[in-house]
């Protein structure tokens, strides 16, 4: 195995692109919303009934975690509220939450949000989601209970992005946690960055590039990061145990255990953490359990209720915590439990669970031979980390190619005929083909397309795949899926399916000059199999 590094140039712009987006990534919610981030003091008038308390809160150390308290008024002595406890985003300051937790307070909760340790005004360092947070929402619901007229037996936690993943995590530590809201967070954080054996490198410049801007990234994270974005393969054991210990399916039994109400949310489009290792992660829940996709990138379906604007990621958020913390008959529990919402438009589709969304199967065979030369862009890509998502999402404008004009030296491309009827596409598009590679390392980018009539495709979903230690010209083959989705593709369309070995959204470990050949065997014959709703 051995060690790719970003060439000068490629690490350079990697390092600009981090800063950039980190940018983004604190001003994304202020856009989505249509109106700026509120300070704290704007906040505070603005609280008519129930007002935030800053307090410092210690954590797990005795770190401090600046944090802020909202308890319903009016009550009689004495009464015990339900509490929701929500950790703060990545690189957002400790009032991300002040709008949906007044209006939680205003319907009966105690609310407490905690800047997330390593950021802003809370101590220590980024631990990305490793013990000391576990331990650090555990202290805080001690501090609740001991502060505050919470009622110990109904507690709750919810976040967004990075709390989600800490909201997850402690509810498999805590069995105090009844219901847990999850939404843009990740379940499996190696599947979410590191899919296909590849180096995710926008997601991971852009969480690096927003922790050192607003934090105090800890050395670890330093080194996690530096290995990651050099492509370091003799670092990769460390970075999947690294990993692995702060990804809420390791801890499946537990949380099982436990058996909290557990609410997912995310987003078709999520740059950080794509939908599938969500929709595995609920399969295996046992608790009680709902799934909601719906167009957006990362944490953009929910960027309007932190400001209280009509949201629907929000109002089932709190139909959820009604349910399951005050013991509301609000239907929730009733509902299908997986709630789809396409990309292409349309309501929403429930479904029992996620498997349920398809029940049919449009097969494209990747029949004959295709060879292609590595290191070049094709065209065909998965679009900007954010903005492509968010033009899918607001313009329904993916990323398009030209699918005649696609280089076939540096590109292999299979179409389908003409469909008759629409495809509607439901979940997760699997390929299977032979390759046979001219150098033991390599990685290629497959890419499902919707091609209208004049040729122009729009990328349906995508995914990548490396591979390490092979024999040069010994033919091995390959399964891969690709992100989950929900597409409609209008009659008299095409399916197209390309695969080239550039991304830039991605590392790639095609050595200099190496050649990539795609056969379909007669006793194991290539396809893309694509999940389909009658």
């Amino acid at each position: 195995m051995g060690r790719f590094r970003l060439r000068p140039r490629a690490r350079a712009a990697a390092v600009v692109s981090a800063a950039l987006l980190a940018g983004t990534a604190l001003g994304q919610v202020a856009s989505a919303g249509a109106a700026p981030i509120p300070t704290t003091a704007t906040v505070v008038q603005s609280a008519a009934g129930s007002s935030p308390r800053f307090v410092d809160i210690p954590g797990d150390g005795g770190t401090k975690l600046a944090a802020n308290v909202i308890t319903p008024t009016g009550g009689a002595p004495g009464t015990r509220y339900p509490v929701v406890v929500l950790p703060t985003s990545w690189a957002m300051p400790q009032i991300e939450y002040v709008v949906p937790a007044r209006q939680l307070a205003d319907r009966g909760y105690v609310v407490i949000g905690y800047n997330s340790r390593g950021f802003w005004q809370s101590g220590g360092e980024i631990e990305t989601a490793g013990p000391p947070d576990i331990a650090d929402a555990s202290r805080v619901i001690d501090w609740a209970l001991a502060n505050t007229p919470a009622d110990p037996a109904r507690i709750g936690m919810a976040g967004v992005s990075y709390g989600a993943g800490i909201s997850l995590l402690a509810s498999a530590f805590d069995p105090r946690i009844k219901a847990v809201v999850a939404m843009s967070g990740w379940a499996d954080l190696i599947e979410s960055i590191y899919a296909g054996r590849t180096e995710h490198a926008q997601a991971a410049a852009l969480l690096g590039g927003a922790g050192f801007l607003t934090g105090r990234p800890s050395a670890e994270l330093t080194e996690i990061l530096e290995n990651f974005l050099s492509g370091n393969l003799a670092k990769e054991p460390e970075m999947l145990a690294w990993g692995a210990k702060r990804s809420p399916a390791t801890y499946l039994d537990r949380i099982n255990a436990n058996a909290p109400a557990i609410m997912l949310g995310n987003a078709w489009g999520d740059s950080l953490f794509p939908p599938d290792q969500y929709a595995d992660f609920f399969g295996g829940l046992t608790g009680p359990k709902r799934l909601e996709f719906r167009p957006g990138d990362h944490a953009t379906a929910e960027a309007g209720g932190l400001f209280g604007l009509p949201n629907d990621v929000w109002a089932d958020s709190t139909r959820w915590l009604d349910h399951h913390l005050r013991g509301i008959d609000n239907g929730i529990d009733r509902e299908p439990a997986v709630q789809l919402k396409s990309r292409t438009g349309g309501g929403y589709e429930g479904y029992p669970n996620w498997p349920a969304a398809a029940n049919a199967t449009r097969t494209l065979a990747l029949t004959d031979t295709r060879r292609i030369l590595t290191g070049i862009d094709s065209g065909a890509d998965g679009g900007t980390i954010f903005l492509s998502s968010i033009l899918d999402q607001f313009l329904k404008a993916p990323p398009t190619a030209s699918i005649p004009l696609l280089p076939r030296a540096f590109a292999a491309v299979w179409q389908s005929d003409r469909y008759a009827t629409a495809t509607r596409v439901r979940g997760t598009t699997k390929l299977h083909t032979t390759i046979t590679a001219s150098h033991e390392s390599g990685t290629i980018f497959a890419y499902l397309y919707d091609v209208g009539p004049l040729g122009i495709g729009k990328l349906v979903t995508h995914a990548p795949y490396t591979f390490h230690a092979k024999t040069p010209g010994i033919p091995f083959p390959i399964d891969l899926d690709l992100t989950a989705t929900s597409y409609d593709v209008p009659a008299g369309h095409s399916l197209a399916a390309v695969i080239d070995t550039v991304d830039p959204l991605y590392l790639q470990h095609n050595p200099l000059g190496s050649q990539l050949t795609f056969t379909s065997p007669r006793n194991d014959p290539s396809t893309l199999s694509i999940p389909t709703r009658a």
